[in-house]
């Protein structure tokens, strides 16, 4: 009896300092709610500002053990291409207190937490099309574990959905992601995987077209750098995308590969970034054209040139955000905003950066073709006095440029074989013609002096600095090398002519 009376002693106690611990938790939730919704409306305008919405909540009710809230994303403005004004995406949040939240324990996690939270969509006139292709289900589930440091792990889950009406069709295996950030949300980390997809209309031309695609997995991780940019790596594989036309299979992809990286260098100041893409295989009408692969470095990016950059950027798209005749009008929205990008584009030259190419190649069963190179570019807010030639244009941003291209004559005749057949001719007359083809494109280009023929392989090398171009080994001026291709004035001034002083007449001999 007295051991039984110590046990219930302790069930009590410990049940005392739970609830307690709970209430505490809860109410220190609640106090710290506008500070995380202020921070999540900052981050969405520093990484999406061109999504034009803002995050609120309402209907807080407060327990013991558990909390309800809803969270709500509405536009900031009546321009807003998603939602009209007046319409929101309501997400209803569960909140389970800590430090041993009731939620988690079900999934015998006993690791201390300030709150879990379980988020779904609101049933509304936003979201109801999404709920009709998930069967009635919530299409998106959140389960969210927040630590009492401020750091946040969630499982989404992304139900399957399946929509069938007038000839348009859409199903979706569902997915399983997982997002980790810490309290500030400096440290951002992503993974997750979707099993498969498909999208079937008819497009524009009356047409049914039909997408899918198989096993989509995605890594990733990134912080905010010193000059409030993010940096990290991202990795993305995709094993199949296939499109069809009128139930006909067009073109096949396999073995897609994505690796990006970005990281900040030695001297803390600049970035330098890679990204690697690899592709086992293209089918086109079920002709293989072969595989693909890319390696591409960007370096030496000024970390504050970056962030400047990017405010620039934002701030154009703002503005063109503003204009109800562009958000009107994708196409005008596109050419607004490309133009915003290559007017801010000098701004990276700040830190002279460097671009390589190593390799662009593509490769099938007769060999590899590759081209690589090597840009270093310059700074032109540097330069001084007006350009008065080409070369002195050019040099205002361009230090030297190292490039090769190779092309073997038999993965040449391969892949233009596989073009023929594809325009209709027979596996024998293809060859033919890609042969004669591929010969003509070789003495062209040797007649141009722009490629050379060494052991099978058609080849051009082209190197530039300080206004020389070295093509094939052959030396030229910038304006010598220009002239080759017959290019009309580029409207860079030239000097005028020096006046000269007309010779004194003939003394007449007397």
């Amino acid at each position: 009896m007295k051991k039984t009376l110590v046990a219930a002693g302790v069930i009590v106690a410990l049940g005392v300092v739970w609830t307690g611990a709970a209430w505490y938790t809860g109410k220190q939730l609640e106090g710290r709610l506008a500070d995380m919704v202020k921070q999540a409306n900052v981050e969405l305008k520093n990484s999406a500002p061109e999504a034009g919405v803002e995050l609120a909540y309402q209907n807080y009710q407060r327990g013991i053990f558990k909390s309800h809230l809803q969270l709500v994303v509405k536009p900031t403005s009546a321009e807003n291409v998603w939602l009209k004004p007046g319409q929101s995406v309501v997400l209803n949040e569960t909140v389970d207190h800590g430090p041993f939240p009731f939620a988690k324990l079900k999934t015998f996690n006993l690791v201390p937490a300030m709150a879990s939270v379980k988020t779904t969509v609101v049933n509304n006139d936003v979201s109801k099309p999404l709920f009709d292709m998930a069967k009635g289900e919530t299409p998106v589930e959140i389960n969210s574990r927040i630590g009492y440091g401020g750091d946040t792990q969630s499982s989404i889950s992304l139900n399957p959905l399946n929509y069938d009406n007038e000839g348009e069709k859409v199903a979706f295996s569902g997915g399983e992601f997982v997002l980790s950030a810490d309290k500030d949300g400096n440290e951002v980390s992503l993974s997750g995987e979707a099993q498969s997809g498909l999208i079937d209309a008819v497009n524009e031309y009356g047409q049914r077209v039909q997408l899918t695609f198989n096993n989509l997995k995605s890594e990733g991780s990134s912080k905010r750098a010193s000059f409030n940019e993010r940096i990290g790596s991202q990795k993305a594989s995709l094993d199949k995308l296939a499109i069809a036309i009128e139930s006909k299979e067009i073109a096949v992809l396999e073995g897609m590969n994505l690796t990006a990286k970005t990281d900040v260098a030695s001297d803390n100041k600049t970035v330098n970034s890679q990204i690697d893409y690899t592709l086992d295989s293209l089918k086109i009408q079920n002709q293989n054209m072969g595989s693909g692969k890319l390696t591409l470095k960007v370096g030496q990016i000024d970390g504050q040139a970056w962030h400047q950059f990017s405010q620039q950027y934002s701030e154009k798209t703002k503005a063109l955000m503003a204009q109800p005749e562009v958000m009107k009008n994708p196409e005008l929205y596109q050419q607004g905003a490309t133009e915003a990008f290559f007017s801010s584009l000098p701004l990276l030259l700040k830190g002279e950066p460097v671009i390589t190419i190593a390799p662009l190649s593509w490769k099938n069963s007769k060999g590899e073709s590759a081209f690589n190179m090597s840009l270093f570019l310059k700074d032109p807010a540097t330069a001084t006095g007006e350009a008065q030639t080409l070369s002195q244009e050019v040099d205002r941003s361009i230090k030297s440029i190292d490039s090769k291209l190779t092309i073997p004559v038999d993965m040449a005749t391969e892949l233009m074989t596989q073009v023929a057949k594809l325009e209709g001719y027979q596996e024998a007359d293809a060859a033919k013609l890609a042969n004669q083809q591929v010969k003509g494109m070789a003495a062209m280009g040797q007649m141009f002096r722009i490629t050379t023929l060494d052991n099978n392989v058609i080849a051009t090398s082209l190197q530039y600095a300080n206004g020389q171009v070295t093509l094939n080994g052959q030396k030229m001026t910038l304006e010598e090398f220009v002239g080759m291709f017959g290019m009309p004035d580029l409207g860079i001034p030239t000097p005028a002519p020096v006046p000269q002083t007309a010779p004194p007449a003939a003394v007449p001999q007397q």
